[in-house]
């Protein structure tokens, strides 16, 4: 095989990924740049971020108050177990018990206007999923075509990427070097056949000498004018 028909081959193979990707590149910006569900899913992200804070609220007063319900059981036993006699201790503990009721009752009563701010976070998170699920689903047709459309796509280039692998083996490292620059430099095509005595890229026309030296099976020729890799087919 040829060192010009191994990259013409490579080419083949990355113009179909170059189309691959490209598609997909396009399906995704659908996607992306919807902008009534970019916005409802916006919504739900911030209902959700504000509802894991009240959850998180709930559960930090549920432990505040179940801490001051152990404190109070612990004083209560130390007031009604017989071991403290004197009555002054008596009196101070049982003056530290009303202190840790009346605390209690505060934390109790954060602890229900964290519950009802949980349950209105709640309430607007599922308004807010609604909301998302409404505009999915009035995109449903559009939505279920790009994906189907995209998952066969990803499957087209996983194969070609594979078949590209394969390619590879069989050109040398610095051809595929000097394939990959004119790639970069030539909008995507390296390599051009020749078609009618010219080159099919830019339309110069090659002379005998060169069209027989595109047709060498170690070396590459390029096209005078545009610098492309030619292969003769």
């Amino acid at each position: 095989m040829s060192a010009a028909l191994g990259l013409y081959r490579l080419q083949q193979v990355d113009s179909q990924i170059d189309q691959i990707q490209s598609r997909l590149k396009a399906n995704q910006q659908i996607l992306d740049n919807d902008d009534e569900l970019r916005a409802a899913n916006s919504l739900f992200a911030a209902a959700e971020k504000k509802d894991k804070e009240a959850a998180h609220l709930v559960k930090q007063s549920e432990l505040e108050v179940e801490k001051q319900r152990i404190k109070i059981q612990q004083a209560e036993a130390s007031l009604y177990g017989g071991l403290v006699k004197n009555p002054k201790e008596l009196q101070d503990l049982q003056k530290d018990i009303a202190s840790l009721k009346r605390h209690l009752e505060t934390l109790e009563e954060r602890q229900f206007e964290a519950m009802e701010v949980a349950e209105s976070t709640e309430k607007d998170l599922k308004a807010a999923n609604i909301a998302v699920e409404k505009v999915k689903s009035s995109r449903g047709d559009q939505f279920g075509q790009l994906a189907k459309e995209s998952e066969k796509l990803n499957k087209d280039l996983e194969t070609l990427l594979s078949e590209r692998n394969a390619v590879m083996q069989d050109i040398s490292t610095s051809m595929i070097t000097v394939y990959d620059q004119l790639r970069k430099q030539r909008r995507g095509i390296a390599v051009a056949t020749i078609n009618d005595d010219s080159c099919a890229a830019c339309g110069t026309a090659l002379n005998a000498s060169i069209q027989q030296n595109a047709r060498s099976a170690s070396q590459l020729f390029n096209c005078p004018t545009c610098g492309r890799i030619l292969y003769a087919n």
